[in-house]
């Protein structure tokens, strides 16, 4: 499904990152990419956004990486953003929110975005 647009939550300017990883690896894949920084950092040459709630395209997928502290404090927001999958990476799992994007018809994913790709699998 490539040209499908993918949000990376939790995107970081850092290269070490596997958030970063994944931005460069999607692009490299041929999608779409919407970071999502705090910081409103440009992240491979894509400016990044400040929160899921500027996004007012269709988004396929959601890639988390923010922990669950965070995405507790986002789940409306994530929820809200009406993104057809959402891929929780190691360490992003968040139960609560999971039954939650399950209950209203979101594909809920546990696995790495990075292997994902490199298996295409994504």
């Amino acid at each position: 499904m490539k040209n499908s647009l993918v949000v990376v939550l939790g995107a970081s300017d850092k290269a070490e990152r596997y958030s970063n990883m994944a931005v460069e690896s999607l692009i490299e894949c041929g999608y779409e990419v919407i970071p999502v920084n705090t910081a409103g950092k440009v992240i491979h040459g894509i400016q990044s956004v400040k929160s899921v709630c500027e996004i007012e395209e269709s988004v396929d997928t959601l890639t988390m990486y923010v922990n669950p502290k965070i995405s507790d404090q986002l789940s409306d927001k994530i929820i809200a953003l009406g993104a057809r999958r959402v891929i929780f990476n190691p360490g992003t799992e968040n139960s609560d929110l999971m039954s939650e994007l399950s209950s209203n018809g979101v594909e809920v994913i546990e696995a790495c975005t990075l292997v994902m790709l490199r298996t295409n699998q994504f």
